[in-house]
């Protein structure tokens, strides 16, 4: 199947005309699930479209828009880009200050807000942005005193369009019409690890080959059931949920929120859905914390059912053959364990299962694939797209997978090097066009037609990509080695009770030690499982037993590491990593020059033999009180045999 190169409102329009009464979108809502067809949503996205004209937004303007995943903030894309205009998304969690970043560097002129708490936000930072001239917001809910004329509510706006509409018919045909694949869609912002979020600039057209992409890469059907999760600020999904949704389409189907998430799964059994590496670690992590909780025979009949599962599916997937015992064994293992493990996590149709967005622990991979859920990694950048996945029967779970074919009129076909000190570097495709309102962007990362990804990549001997690290994350140690800090990371966070770690080393530093974030909601079971008593977080983490089993999840995976990469010293944060301290980007990576400097007395401690370290860092309390946080935090020692030395574990002060 080959995706029409046209604009998103144009194909939402072509759906709409050809097929009027076939399901785009489902949203539960107050407990309900609404269905909206393709007509429905050309309706109301022509009807706001209109009514954004009505109130003078014109084409080439920046539409931000904030809120979870549902129809309204889809429509209000469209909206936008039948208008000619770009769209900047934003993460719900955003403070105000970085809400008011985004729409300066984008020039938005019209915030949409989901609610009373998104709209807050705009009028907070009204007074920072001279371009912001309305804040359209489409839940009601506590509104009823605000009377500020910037505001507009989304039922409103929509009725100026549908008196527009009502007066010429033709109108909102003459401004899809008047739209070009290579308009501005979207700015998709950078995580912002290492500086302030920078908007990439893509097209239409780059939307649609990444959408092609998909098609030509994994098993996605039309009318495939996708579950929409992942926000539409990250350019996953506006490949995925927004792009492929109306270019397959797909039934793009919306959770009533993000606490209902999994419950909304199970009843939806979707067939397609992407989530980010915390958010599948998550799903394996409460998989492993249940087991916990479960009697020696459960754990014993659910450790054989995996097993089984990994010796076929697993193997199955590097070619080995599969004996005779455990073809026998397998649709056993599969009734009493792996399919009701599905069933638990609402997965047992899923199959178009994706993970994107940065590295995740190939054990994590390969636990999914025991249960019988085909998860496959994709790996690519904002700025060029998607440019490999796992594909067909057989594929390496250390790897990233092989080269996607892009859409053949986005541009020439893609291409790839490697280059002497092991920088991926990438041209064809759809060409990256720079970042917003940055002078030389395109020349600073494209040279001679070649894209410098700047990611540290090898390739195995089936041709698949092996990505490492970020050339500029990679670390040397005082005695010359380097090693990849996420490599060893993303193997360490295969453990339950590990949410978090960063590695740290440098050239001034001799060996390679560690900054645990720990899972409280894991941990805490197990604390009382083995009745270890506890009060807080810090209290917990500062706990000598949980010391204790961190320094053997550490010792497990130094096995499999080279001696100058393996962790030798570790201590525990004393609290959960925020982002709205910085301490994590909106996407939940995490920033490590803030966390370096933030904690440099702790990692000086690591260091300097130390068995502990007393901090006081400045934090923000959720209601907006500035203070100081203050700790005694456990400085230890781990080696690959698994033994370790325990420091002190007395600490003070919560958050």
């Amino acid at each position: 199947m080959k995706l029409e190169i046209a604009t998103l409102p144009q194909l939402l329009r072509k759906h709409a005309q050809t097929n009027p009464d076939r399901l785009s979108q489902r949203h539960k809502q107050r407990g309900i699930w609404r269905e909206y067809s393709f007509a429905d949503v050309q309706r109301n996205v022509r009807e706001l479209a209109l009514g954004l004209h009505q109130v003078g937004v014109k084409s080439g303007e920046t539409i931000a828009i904030i809120g979870e995943n549902e129809p309204q903030h889809y429509w209000a894309e469209f909206a936008a880009h039948a208008l000619g205009c770009k769209v900047v998304s934003m993460y719900p969690d955003l403070t105000a200050g970085e809400v008011a970043y985004l729409m300066d560097d984008s020039e938005a002129v019209v915030l949409f807000a989901q609610d009373q708490e998104q709209v807050d936000k705009g009028i907070d930072v009204r007074a920072k942005l001279p371009t912001l001239r309305h804040i359209v917001y489409w839940d009601t809910t506590g509104m009823w005193s605000y009377n500020d004329p910037i505001l507009h509510t989304f039922d409103a706006l929509q009725q100026q369009g549908r008196t527009v509409h009502q007066r010429d018919t033709k109108a909102y045909d003459a401004l899809v019409d008047a739209g070009s694949a290579d308009d501005i869609a979207v700015l998709s912002y950078t995580s912002g690890t290492t500086g302030q979020p920078k908007g990439v600039i893509l097209t239409h057209r780059f939307l649609i080959d990444n959408a092609q992409r998909l098609i030509n890469s994994m098993d996605v059907r039309p009318d495939m059931e996708y579950l929409s999760y992942i926000a539409p600020s990250w350019a996953t999904e506006q490949m995925y949920g927004i792009t492929l949704g109306l270019g397959l389409p797909m039934v793009v189907n919306f959770p009533e929120g993000p606490e209902q998430v999994l419950a909304n799964i199970r009843e939806l059994a979707v067939e397609g859905m992407t989530f980010a590496p915390r958010q599948w670690e998550s799903m394996a992590s409460s998989v492993q914390a249940h087991m916990l909780d479960a009697g020696p025979i459960r754990r014993g009949v659910y450790e054989w059912g995996m097993k089984v599962g990994h010796t076929v599916n697993v193997g199955r997937l590097d070619g080995k053959s599969i004996g005779l015992w455990d073809r026998i064994l397998f649709p056993i293992a599969n009734a009493l364990v792996l399919r009701p493990l599905r069933d638990q996590l609402g997965l047992t149709r899923l199959r178009c299962a994706s993970c994107g967005g940065a590295t995740m622990a190939p054990d994590i991979f390969r636990m999914f694939h025991a249960m019988g859920i085909p998860l496959r990694n994709i790996y690519g950048s904002t700025e060029v797209g998607l440019l490999t996945c796992h594909q067909g029967d057989r594929f390496d779970l250390e790897t990233v997978g092989h080269w996607m074919k892009s859409h053949p009129e986005a541009g020439p076909p893609l291409e790839w090097r490697v280059s002497a000190d092991g920088e991926l570097q990438i041209r064809g495709g759809s060409p990256f066009l720079g970042y917003y309102r940055r002078e030389n962007s395109v020349e600073s990362k494209v040279k001679d037609g070649w894209f410098y990804t700047g990611d540290a990549v090898t390739k195995t001997e089936r041709g698949e990509l092996v990505f490492l690290e970020r050339l500029s994350d990679l670390k040397r140690l005082r005695g010359g080695e380097t090693f990849p800090p996420q490599f060893v990371e993303t193997r360490l966070r295969f453990s339950p009770f590990i949410k978090d770690i960063m590695t740290v080393g440098d050239e001034t530093r001799e060996f390679v030690a560690a900054l645990i974030n720990i899972d409280m909601s894991v941990l805490s079971r197990w604390a009382e499982e083995k009745r270890i008593g506890f009060s807080t977080f810090t209290d917990l983490s500062q706990r000598p037993e949980i010391a204790a089993l961190l320094g053997q999840e550490i010792a497990r995976v130094n096995m499999f590491l080279p001696e100058h990469a393996q962790v030798k010293r570790f201590a525990n944060f004393p609290k959960e990593l925020d982002p709205d301290e910085g301490e994590l980007t909106r996407s939940r990576k995490l920033r490590r020059e803030f966390l370096e400097g933030r904690y440099s007395m702790l990692i000086n401690g690591l260091y300097d033999g130390s068995r502990e370290v007393r901090i006081d860092i400045p934090v923000t309390y959720q209601d907006g009180r500035r203070g100081n946080f203050e700790a005694l935090v456990s400085i230890h020692d781990t080696d690959s045999a698994g033994s370790y030395h325990l420091g002190a574990a007395r600490s003070k002060g919560h958050k």
